[in-house]
């Protein structure tokens, strides 16, 4: 073994960092010199290289697959208690339901009670949307020989749309909840209270007239209520949301955005009647 000297292992240790300095300059003039000779000298050194790397990519990729099988086992387990625990929740609920169905069954045959017959509809498909006298409705496409008239409700998957204002012979309008036009008597199904649901032209119609000491909570289930029989009991309108401004709107549940089908029904119910049905006072004779 060769033993140096410490004055010559010092100055090699000076020497180093110059030295790789202007190898490394060296290595760039070259390139810049010959490119095609940098390119196959970094080829060669990658055709080196990679079978060390590939090898040694395998533990590593084994390491990694162990520490994702891990976190999904302790995901499986976490998920598995959420839903024994919502099984056990349901089991409860369902335990619940099938106690008031059975009571709601006893009360029904005590007071003689007669389910109301189903109500007729009629689905339709949107063909347009805007024109005519209001800004928020929808114009329909109907039959020659369609039984579609004003007043019907007109509804969607999720909830109330609006109703029906005019009816040709193979078309109907829709006046749609969010038209400043729109008043729909509603009930807050967390208090019970009535007030009215007045359109705004825009996204969510405003809760206007509930009584005093009833102010709307947020998030409480709105339904139609059926004050002036315009409309049946409840129908789902949305949720109650209070705007920036402070004032209690509706968060539709129907998709008035998207509307593509709705359907019409028929609940035999006048409610507001028609201009041209209401009796105008005769004119006094003149003296």
């Amino acid at each position: 073994m060769i033993r140096l000297s410490i004055p010559l292992r010092q100055a090699l240790a000076r020497l180093s960092l110059p030295m790789m300095i202007a190898a490394a300059f060296g290595v760039m003039l070259l390139g810049k010199a010959d490119a095609l000779l940098a390119e196959r000298a970094r080829m060669a050194l990658a055709d080196l290289l990679t079978p060390i790397w590939a090898a040694l990519q395998q533990p590593v990729s084994a390491v990694q697959e162990v520490v994702r099988e891990g976190q999904a086992l302790v995901h499986l387990r976490r998920e598995n208690v959420r839903l024994l625990e919502e099984n056990e929740r349901l089991r409860r609920w369902q335990a619940a339901a099938l106690a008031l169905e059975a009571e709601n069954s006893l009360l029904r045959r005590q007071l003689n009670y007669l389910p109301e017959a189903a109500p007729a509809y009629t689905t339709a498909r949107v063909v347009a949307d805007g024109g005519g006298t209001y800004a928020r409705a929808v114009l329909l496409a109907a039959g020659p020989l369609h039984s579609i008239r004003k007043g019907q409700v007109a509804l969607d998957e999720r909830g109330l749309v609006g109703r029906v204002t005019e009816v040709g012979s193979r078309s109907a309008r829709v006046l749609l909840a969010t038209d400043m036009n729109s008043r729909i008597p509603v009930t807050l199904e967390g208090s019970r209270a009535r007030a009215m649901m007045v359109g705004t032209n825009g996204a969510r119609p405003r809760l206007q007239h509930w009584p005093e000491g009833a102010i709307p909570q947020e998030g409480d289930r709105v339904v139609t209520s059926a004050e002036a029989g315009a409309f049946p009991a409840g129908l789902p309108v949305g949720v109650v949301r209070w705007s920036a401004t402070g004032a209690p709107e509706v968060e539709l549940f129907a998709r008035l955005d998207r509307l593509d089908m709705v359907r019409l029904f028929d609940y035999g119910l006048s409610g507001i009647l028609p201009p041209e049905a209401v009796a105008r006072p005769e004119p006094r004779a003149r003296r």
